[in-house]
């Protein structure tokens, strides 16, 4: 009887445990496997790469642009992922093709803020693809950060979500007009402008500048993105009898006009948006493209330290000298390295840290603060280049 009771107890006092168990035991034993567990899981989210979103032009006449992005990007990632990357986790991009097309960048968008890994987007290449799909990256909590998005509006778009370290147009446009004004001395230019939100923008604000400088603008035409045959565009510059030709233009179509010159019986001095440099405007452009002044930010033969040492790295890599794309985009990936440091790699983390970066080394600016209010850089430089012997080098004047 007595073996029969210290049974019947025996078997409660293990359903007993039985049930601590299973409503959980207190956190004085519970904290050991805990304690087990989390150094593996830290290890894995450690190993996890911080993956960053592209949007730009890898097919179609902007396809050069994004070619040189890559090699940007690539080269800073190799410097920075070679040096442990940032706090042990390695950088990565994910390169979606939107042949800066406004109606692919939304696409783009609509995958990158339901992807959770992404943490910031970079891109896209012209300002009217980008800003068509700004409202969709704040409303995903994304920042979208443009790096040649000149648009005055784009940082309107997206609220604190769009930041921008390009130059923009109303900073371009009468920079250039000085250039062909004020420096150069036409006083009565003609103008070729791409037919895009970017050309016409640009136009505008360099007529008004150029006429406040006592320029008369004597012709102005306004072509596609597409177009290749200028025969017509140029006979009516021709009759327009002009001192000067100023270029709005793309490198591939840009290239196209300076080769249709001499067929249309015009030889005059041309000025070109910065957007000309590039090494396709030089390649396509051959013997036609020598003298052509550019109002520009970067100057590859530049001796400065910041700049040589890129330039060497560069070539090294590349063979080839580096063009404004894609020294941009390597300034870009290291100022989003800065950001993932002082913010963490979270999409509000990035946002964050945005407003608090501060004097971050630059070969195109030399240092980046960010204008809180404008979500720009402050204060850009310009420097004068000419196409000399199928290169870009200093212009210092007549």
């Amino acid at each position: 009887m007595f073996k029969t009771v210290n049974s019947r107890i025996a078997i409660a006092s293990a359903l007993a445990a039985v049930v601590l168990a299973a409503c959980g035991a207190p956190a004085a034993t519970q904290a050991p496997a805990a304690k087990q567990k989390a150094p593996a899981a830290e290890q894995k989210a450690s190993a996890e790469p911080i993956i960053i979103g592209v949007s730009g032009p890898l097919t179609g006449q902007n396809a050069r642009y994004g070619e040189q992005w890559k090699k940007g990007f690539d080269l800073a990632l190799e410097e920075i992922n070679g040096a442990g990357g940032v706090d042990g986790r390695k950088i990565e991009y994910v390169f979606e093709d939107s042949q800066s097309d406004p109606k692919q960048s939304v696409v783009v968008a609509q995958k990158f803020v339901a992807d959770p890994r992404i943490i910031v987007e970079i891109g896209d290449f012209s300002s009217g693809a980008s800003m068509a799909a700004s409202k969709i990256y704040e409303r995903g909590g994304l920042v979208q950060f443009g790096m040649t998005n000149s648009h005055p509006d784009f940082t309107k778009g997206g609220g604190e979500y769009t930041w921008s370290n390009s130059s923009t147009q109303s900073q371009l446009a009468p920079a250039l007009a000085e250039l062909a004004v004020a420096t150069v001395g036409l006083k009565k230019p003609a103008v070729l402008y791409l037919n895009t939100d970017w050309g016409k923008t640009t136009y505008q604000l360099f007529e008004e500048k150029a006429k406040s400088l006592g320029a008369e603008i004597v012709a102005n035409e306004a072509y596609l993105p597409e177009e290749k045959d200028f025969k017509s565009a140029l006979t009516r510059v021709r009759d327009a009898n002009p001192d000067g030709l100023i270029l709005i233009s793309y490198q591939a179509d840009g290239a196209l006009i300076v080769q249709q010159l001499e067929g249309a019986g015009l030889k005059l001095p041309i000025v070109g948006a910065s957007s000309l440099q590039s090494p396709d405007f030089l390649k396509l452009g051959g013997k036609a493209a020598e003298g052509v002044l550019l109002r520009a930010q970067f100057l590859p033969s530049d001796p400065q330290p910041r700049i040589k040492n890129f330039v060497d790295k560069y070539k090294a890599k590349y063979n080839e000298t580096p063009d404004f794309f894609a020294t941009h985009a390597y300034d870009t990936i290291k100022l989003l390295k800065e950001e993932i440091k002082i913010g963490g790699a979270t999409r509000e983390g990035v946002k964050t840290a945005l407003a608090q970066l501060k004097d971050v080394p630059s070969v195109i600016y030399g240092k980046v603060t960010f204008d809180k209010e404008t979500r720009r850089v402050s204060d850009p430089t310009f420097v004068n280049l000419v196409v000399k012997n199928g290169e870009f080098v200093a212009w210092e004047g007549k």
